[in-house]
Parts: C-alpha cells; structure tokens; sequence
C-alpha cells in the first residue's frame, strides 16, 4: 500500500504545473549575472571582488558610456539601465537561462549561486524582485500593490532574478528614455494584475534572496558564524544572498562590507588587507613615487618642533618627497622659518604660505592639491595637520604599499576613545558612532575599515586629485564644516575612504587650552598632553629608575636621579630669563608667607610665572614615586610652599650659606652642566662631610630637609649656574 501511494505522489508531481521549474536543482552554469557599471569605482570593485568569491558568472552592461540615468537621490532615473539590460537580454537565447540583474556601486554578494537559485526555486515564481519597506518614487500607487500575508509589499527595481525568456516579455514595451525612472516601470507592470501574472512575477516579501537596505536599516545586523559573515534579517530570521545599499543607505553597505563577504572574521582577521598591495621594498630611491606633503598650521599648537623633528624622520626618500607648508599662525613664524633654514635643501622643493599673505584654510587646501595635480610626476598627496604626532616613521610608506586611491593611518588620543575617524553619521552629517568602533580603536579588530570621516592626515592618489576629486569646492557646504564637506565629497564621488589600525601610527594633540603667552609654552602641557610632555621633558632613563634600580646615593639618605631631559633644563633656564624678574637676594621678601626669607636665594618662584599647579604635578607624577621607593612608608602629597629656580654668580651670588630646608625632604635638579657651563657650585652636606660638586644636568638630588641634611651650596667660580629647588611637604 505504501508502495501505491508513493507511486501515485511521484506520478501526480510529473503532470504538476510546476514540474518544469521544480525538477531538480537549476545547475549553477545557467545563471548569468548582468549589471551596468559605465565608470569603474570602489563601490563596484567591491562588487566584483565580492562576486568572484562565489565565483559568480558576471556581465557588465554599458562600459564606457556616459551616465545619463540619474543619481536616485534628486530625481527618479535609470532607465539606461533598462536599455541596456533589453539589449542583453536580445542576444540571450536559451530557454533555461536564469538571470540574475543587480546594480554594482552599492551591492554585495554574501553567497553563492548555489544557494540563490535555490531560494529562487523555492519561491516558485519565474520573475523575482527585490521587497521594499517604502514606496518609490509615486506613493500614489500604494492601493494598488498586492496584499501580502507577511513582509514587503513594494517592487525595488535595484535587483531582480528570473528566466531570460520572461525578463524579455517583461522589457518588451520599453522605449523610455535613459533618465526614466527604471522603477516606476517595473512597478506598473508588477501592478497590474494580467502583466503580472502572465510574466510570472513575485517579489521576495521576506528578503530572503535580496536586501534593500533603505527603510530596514533596523532589521540588518551582521551574523558572524564558523569563520563566515553574513546579513541577517532579524524581523524574518533570514539570510539573504544579496545586500544592497539602496538610496541614501551608502554608509550602512560600506559598514557591512567591511564584512561581508568575509573581508573581516574573528577567526581570520582581515582577509584583504594584503590584497592588491604596492610593494616599495627593493626599488631604488630615484623609483619611489614623488609625493607632495601638505602641512597645516591653522592654530596655535603645541610641540610644532617635535612635529617638525619627526617629519625628517619619516623612511621616505627626502628627494622624492616636496613640501606646501600653510602657516597661519605668526607664533610658529620662528619653528618654521628655523626647520626651512635647517633642512629646506633636503627636499625636492618646497612651497610656503605664511601668516602675512592672509590665506584661508580651504584656499590653502587647494593651492596644495593642484602643487600635486600641476606636476605631471606626482603620485600622491600626504595631507597631515601640524597637531598629529606621527610615531611611526613608516607611516608613509605603508599607506602608499596598501595602494588605495584614499587611506589615513588611525590616530589616538592617549586615554580616550577619541579617533581621527568616525564609524557612522548622524542623520545631520555629525559624529555617530559604529557599532565595531570600539573595537577598531582598541585594536580588538585589526585591518582596512571603509569609514565616512577621516580628519587631520590622509593620503589620496594623485590620479584621484586630477579626475573625481578636482572640483574647487570640495571643502564647501552650506551646513557642513569644511572637513565634513570634504569627506561627504569624497563619498559622494564614489571613492571609499580606508582608515588603517594594522599597527600603530602615532596621536592627535589636544590644543584646546594652548596658551601663547610665555617662551616655551610646551612646559605648561603637562595637563593637557602629558604624553607629550614625558617624551619631550622627562629624562631618556628615567623609567630605569623604578624598573632597574637606576638611583646613586653619593651621601648618606642622599639619592640621585635622572629626571629631566636637556631640553626641559633649557626651557626652564631660557623661561626663567625670558621672565627676569629675578629676586634681589635680600631677607624681606614679599612673595613668601610672613614676608622674610632667613636663607635667601636669587630665585624665581614657579608661581610667579604660573607654573606652581603644573609643578606639583611633576612632583606628584615624577618624584614621588621615587620618594615613596626610597623612603618606605612615606607617602608625599607633593605640597610645597616654596618651589623656585635659582641662578648662582660669581659677581652675583656664588654660594649658599649652611642651611636646614624648610621641608621634610627637598628636591634639587641641575639644569645646567658643570665644566660648560660654569666651573665650581655642587653641595656640601656638613654631617656626612660629603660633597656632591659634579651634578649631572637634568639629575635631581633628593634629600630630607629638616635637621640631618645640614647642608651649603658651593661657590660657583666662574660662568653661571642654574637649579631648581622644590621644598616639599613643608
């Protein structure tokens, strides 16, 4: 009996209506992907790269012709790509052939054609569009949409898969004009209930085999499952073959295509990031691309020096390198001019615009594009404000290796989440953050991340300055900054702008509360940029102490230490003169509390050039973990009433008089050399009868204070001396 019934189920299926399209599986060599792509972009070599990883069968309509559909974003179009699909379509003979026709600029394959003709199969229909969440572009016609049980209602023409003979009958009465809009045409066909029917028409209402993006950007997330990534559809828990970025979606499907399909796995890493590279290791100098580096100044910044400093040390050939250097800032008139004096003949050539020919920052940004558009040898544009600290000195020669027409390194800001990149938009063009920036920033996930916002360095190809990018108003919107506007151009010109976290690149300054107001206004950054501080300031060996034991103690309870680099000696002695309002020496002295010094110094004091809340924290920072190494169980706040410079003379004041200090420990740091630049000075201790008369510049002499560390300061003999006294928990 058994036997019977499936006799009779098998002979039932073969007089079915649908046996012909239900009879095993369609083999994957009679799909054929047709889409139109007139201009080659990002958006469409992704496309390409995405469809050869499921080895897609791809035919591109409309090489070389002019664009005449439309931009989807002001006005319905793309009836040009109907034209050229009807034309296709013409030379296509086969019954059997399936056709698959997407668009290519914002589209993404996340499988193959095994499983996209097999859900087309299932869902029994000879023509399948993709659904919408929203009518477009005449809502008018919503009524007359077929009703569904569950999903889409609405036609989108961005993607369609059926039988070539079907897709004919379905193109037959096309004669519209190529700015016609491709969509109100399938939509009236879909709508009326004999077109429908006769052609065999459905749309894929669950998206199962196509996602549109627009209006279902809340239904999207990324699926990662045994080392693949996919879309899912979380409101009808499917997984479709197809995403697409439909109207104003493009910074959701570069977000997703960082992913899929499997650019990107928790078990790979990136998967491309050593794809299509341009490898400079082995050429000689004189085969490197030449590249105009653009400088910014367009504030006052802290560091300009260092940031100069470490411009000649990027591992470029400074022959193949020329510089535009735009300086609006008169307070970095003297780091410029000194740096071009300097090192100006190293480069290829170099063009400055300074303070005094009043130009503004965007002009300034086009006047260095067209030095790189107007010399027939340049390559690329290395964009890079003066606030970026460029820690890795490759940093140029690996953005110009990863070969992409736009690429910026990722830069930090030590102790926050701050990027010179944002993961997402706001509806208003702001920063809106992404779901893996997080991940990015802390380099949780390593690779080439396609972002909407890149700031403060970048590299772009030359080719791209002189064709897409060569418009004068690149920097101009009525709503955005001008960075903004920049990158919203880039975007919108279809190139992709890449941010690196491969390695690590260096940081962005924080000049939000950068004062002009002294000599060497670097000192007073160790609030703001205390990173930058340490590199510049403190001692090359100052980590040893803690870690290597690298403390001397050339008296009783006397420790010695490196603390300060040679330039924070030159900068302390060189703002200390610059101010000038050095002591007399006398007892009375207004500037302490009770008004008389007993032991008294030709001093200034660090609050008189206001420095007092940024010296104590050096001593919190820097001191007191010494303090609390060498003295256990002491723990110092590092308050202090007196903290000053002093300067000894022989024809001024050579020496001190034996002394207690008014402290429970003292610091004393030598901030200039013995034997260069004076002869005698030192400090003599007179219980231990021990003298220290070779301090080390940039060493700090740490001692107790009060009643066992008697002590005189030695006669300085010729030349002038330089220290800096701190009496600490007084």
């Amino acid at each position: 009996m058994r036997e019977v019934l499936l006799f009779l189920v098998c002979l039932f299926a073969c007089f079915s209506p649908l046996h012909c399209s239900q009879q095993g599986s369609i083999p994957e060599g009679d799909l054929l992907v047709l889409t139109v792509a007139t201009k080659e972009t990002d958006g469409f070599r992704r496309f390409l790269r995405s469809a050869k990883q499921f080895n897609y069968s791809i035919k591109v309509l409309g090489r070389g012709e002019t664009w005449k559909g439309g931009d989807y974003m002001s006005a319905p179009g793309g009836g040009q790509k109907v034209r050229l699909l009807k034309s296709a379509l013409e030379e296509i003979h086969e019954e059997n052939k399936v056709i698959l026709f997407v668009d290519s600029y914002d589209v993404i394959f996340s499988s193959g054609p095994k499983e996209l003709l097999k859900k087309f199969q299932q869902a029994k229909h000879k023509v399948v569009f993709s659904a919408e969440t929203l009518i477009w572009p005449d809502r008018h016609l919503e009524d007359k949409h077929p009703h569904v049980r569950e999903g889409k209602r609405f036609l989108g023409a961005g993607g369609f898969i059926g039988y070539a003979p079907n897709l004919k009958k379905m193109l037959s009465d096309w004669s519209g004009a190529d700015s016609d809009s491709d969509q109100l045409f399938f939509t009236k066909i879909y709508i009326n209930p004999e077109k429908r029917k006769s052609i065999n028409i459905s749309v894929d209402n669950k998206c199962r085999l196509f996602q549109n993006l627009h209006g279902a950007l809340d239904e999207v997330v990324l699926k990662f499952e045994d080392g693949r990534v996919r879309a899912r559809n979380v409101l009808y828990d499917t997984l479709p073959v197809i995403v697409h970025g439909n109207g104003p979606t493009k910074l959701q499907i570069n977000y997703l295509g960082n992913y899929i399909p499997n650019l990107w796995t928790f078990e790979t890493g990136c998967t491309i990031c050593n794809e299509d590279l341009r490898p400079l290791s082995g050429l000689q100098e004189s085969e490197y691309p030449v590249v105009v580096i653009g400088v910014f100044i367009q504030q006052p910044t802290p560091f300009v020096t260092v940031f100069f400093e470490r411009l000649l040390t990027l591992k470029y050939p400074k022959k193949r390198l020329r510089l535009f250097i735009h300086n609006q800032e008169s307070h970095h008139e003297q780091q410029v001019r000194t740096f071009l004096e300097h090192h100006e003949s190293e480069y290829q050539g170099v063009k400055l615009i300074g303070p005094e020919e009043d130009i503004d920052p965007v002009t300034s940004r086009n006047i260095g594009f067209d030095m790189c558009r107007d010399d027939i040898d340049c390559e690329y544009f290395f964009s890079i404000e003066v606030d970026v600290v460029l820690k890795n000195e490759d940093t140029l020669r690996i953005l110009i290796e990863l070969n992409k027409p736009f690429i910026a390194p990722m830069l930090t800001k030590p102790g926050r989440l701050w990027t010179n990149f944002w993961g997402a938009l706001s509806a208003d063009g702001y920063y809106a953050r992404s779901e893996d920036y997080v991940d990015i920033v802390q380099r949780n996930r390593v690779g080439l991340w396609n972002v909407p916002y890149v700031s403060n360095i970048f590299l772009v190809k030359a080719d791209a300055l002189r064709t897409d990018l060569k418009a004068p108003d690149l920097f101009e919107s009525a709503t955005l900054d001008p960075d903004m506007a920049f990158c919203a151009n880039v975007r919108n010109k279809g190139i992709f702008m890449f941010v690196t976290n491969m390695q690590t690149y260096g940081r962005v300054l924080s000049t939000e509360n950068y004062q002009t107001n002294h000599l060497h206004n670097d000192l007073w950054q160790i609030f703001e940029n205390p990173v930058e501080w340490e590199e510049r300031y403190i001692h090359e060996n100052y980590s040893k102490i803690l870690r290597d034991g690298l403390i001397e103690t050339p008296c009783p309870d006397v420790f010695w230490f490196p603390v300060f680099s040679d330039v924070a000696c030159n900068h302390f002695v060189e703002e200390m003169e610059h101010f000038g309002q050095w002591s007399g020496g006398a007892n009375v002295d207004t500037r302490i509390q009770g008004g008389y010094e007993n032991v008294p110094t030709i001093d200034i004091h660090m609050n008189q050039v206001g420095y007092d809340k940024d010296w104590q924290k050096f001593l919190l920072d820097y001191i007191a973990p010494v303090t609390e190494k060498m003295f256990p169980g002491y723990y110092t706040r590092a308050q202090f009433d007196m903290a000053f410079i002093v300067r000894y003379k022989p024809d001024e004041q050579p020496s001190l008089r034996p002394h207690h200090d008014a402290s429970t420990f003292t610091i004393n740091i030598a901030l200039n050399q013995v034997g260069v630049d004076y002869q005698g000075g030192g400090c003599r201790f007179l219980r231990y009868n021990c003298s220290v008369t070779a301090p080390r510049k940039g060493w700090a002499l740490m001692h107790p204070g009060r009643l066992t560390h008697y002590h005189e300061g030695l006669p300085t003999v010729e030349g002038v001396r330089y220290i800096s006294v701190s009496f600490v928990d007084p």
